[in-house]
């Protein structure tokens, strides 16, 4: 939520000042990230120390990052929400931030990469840590703290979070129906003081549905809904679902084709190699769509489904198994022998699901450029502990979140639809219509090749496969995106 350049012996000196839009003192400068909904203060301490925090301008328990200057000290922490990134860089006696990891783009090396971030990359084995995709970048992870002085930056990890290990058997009378929908609203009307003009992303699923219930009771000034439309059968039905809720709680709708936006569309932000974050997510394109139109509106906040999967899996800390990763037949050398570090220098267990809080960092920075800012209730802390003492009965299959909205009056078409809306058309044409051109100029030319990523004799045959194929192996898809990606900070 705020980028810097901070250099250490500016911090023997006092007198920040405020120029335009951070604040400043000799060669550093603290910006706050811009969003109408976000508080930021600088406070003087003792001789030259300095602390400043950026938090959300709500009610209840909010998310935030604080910075804290002293002589010969720099020290940077984040919260448990873990809304926006931030990634940090030390030069010499500098220290760099940002939740924009293109403001970092002078200390990138796309040739000097974290081999174990790639390997995750290639072979979808995400993990949630201090590393990027960059040698010696580091993410802040939730709840995390960064201190630099002269011996360099270190970054230290929180304690794990607590968690209810196990669900609870429901006490007698308790309705939890009815306590999940004013739960759920209560977090959102918590924003009620803060914005008067809120969107909310609706899919057509039960998860942002659901958080469309809760912010039309939530008395906003003004409630708008934005959302990707899907082509073909699944898209019809989906546009109805989202015809039934929007018309349902009267709200007013904007809904992009995403077919129109696939990965990798000319004009988009990969076609053109604007820089961003290589890892960013597929959909890019098509959600920059979608961020830019409720930009337009005028909407201060934005309100997700993100995390509806998350809170009504298994526990992960009981009998869940992750499933296996699908192999990867054109990794390199190097990839494969970095496959052995993927689960090194992992973050603790996190307040909030570790899949949510690696969506925020691939999809909330887009919408914190527009000045907006995007909040996903269904993983509130609050929400998270209630929704984890649950009986699994009711989150198997979402079914309390399907029964709120069968009580809300919707249909059953809305509630539990039998097909739900996906991706994969929208990705295969990406890929087979502007991916395998890109693949071509790859196979050509390609840092990841040349750097012992990726196995260029196997991708050939990739290619090959696939442009008989019936489906453009999916995968392909991250290769791209990181190729084109890491030359668009070159």
């Amino acid at each position: 939520m705020l980028s810097f350049r901070l250099r250490l012996s500016d911090t023997h000196s006092s007198g920040w000042r405020w120029d335009t839009d951070r604040w400043v003192l000799g060669e550093s400068w603290i910006r706050p990230a811009y969003a109408t909904v976000l508080n930021a203060d600088l406070e003087l301490g003792h001789g030259s120390s300095a602390c400043v925090v950026v938090r959300e301008d709500r009610d209840g328990e909010a998310d935030y990052t604080s910075l804290l200057v002293r002589p010969g000290q720099i020290q940077v922490s984040a919260g448990v929400f873990g809304t926006a990134p931030l990634y940090l860089v030390s030069v010499a006696e500098d220290l760099y931030g940002s939740w924009d990891l293109t403001d970092l783009r002078p200390h990138l090396r796309p040739d000097r990469l974290t081999p174990r971030a790639v390997a995750r990359t290639l072979s979808r084995r995400h993990r949630y840590s201090a590393d990027t995709l960059f040698e010696g970048v580091y993410r802040l992870t939730e709840r995390a703290t960064a201190t630099f002085t002269t011996t360099g930056l270190t970054i230290h990890y929180p304690e794990p979070a607590q968690h209810v290990l196990e669900p609870r058997a429901l006490r007698a009378g308790v309705e939890p129906v009815g306590t999940f929908d004013a739960l759920l609203t209560e977090v959102v009307a918590e924003w009620r003081p803060a914005a008067s003009c809120v969107g909310v992303e609706v899919s057509g699923g039960a998860d942002s549905s659901n958080v469309a219930l809760s912010t039309a009771a939530a008395d906003f000034g003004s409630v708008l809904t934005f959302g990707l439309l899907m082509g073909g059968r699944i898209g019809r039905l989906q546009q109805a679902r989202r015809r039934e809720l929007v018309e349902r709680l009267g709200l007013r709708d904007t809904s992009v084709p995403a077919m129109q936006h696939p990965p990798f569309v000319p004009g988009g932000v990969r076609e053109r190699r604007v820089p961003h974050d290589p890892a960013g997510a597929f959909y890019q394109e098509a959600f920059d769509v979608v961020r830019q139109q409720v930009a337009t509106r005028g909407c201060e906040v934005v309100f997700t489904g993100g995390g509806g999967d998350e809170v009504n899996a298994h526990h992960s800390r009981t009998h869940a198994v992750l499933p296996a990763a699908a192999p990867v037949p054109w990794l390199g050398e190097k990839a494969i022998e970095a496959l052995d570090q993927v689960d090194e220098n992992l973050a603790p267990i996190s307040v909030l699901p570790v899949p949510t809080l690696m969506a925020f960092g691939l999809h909330n920075p887009a919408y914190l450029k527009l000045g907006i800012w995007p909040v996903a209730p269904l993983v509130h802390p609050r929400m998270v502990r209630f929704m984890e003492q649950l009986p699994h009965e009711l989150k198997q299959g979402k079914a309390m979140f399907r029964n709120r909205l069968r009580r809300a009056g919707l249909p059953e078409s809305v509630a539990a639809p039998t097909e739900s809306e996906n991706f994969l058309a929208v990705m295969e044409s990406g890929l087979r219509s502007y991916g395998l051109p890109l693949l071509d100029d790859m196979l050509r030319e390609s840092l990841l090749v040349e750097l012992g990523y990726v196995d260029p004799v196997a991708l050939a045959r990739a290619r090959e496969h696939a442009e008989r194929a019936p489906a453009v192996p999916d995968l392909l898809c991250d290769t791209l995106a990181l190729e084109v990606g890491l030359r668009s900070l070159a």
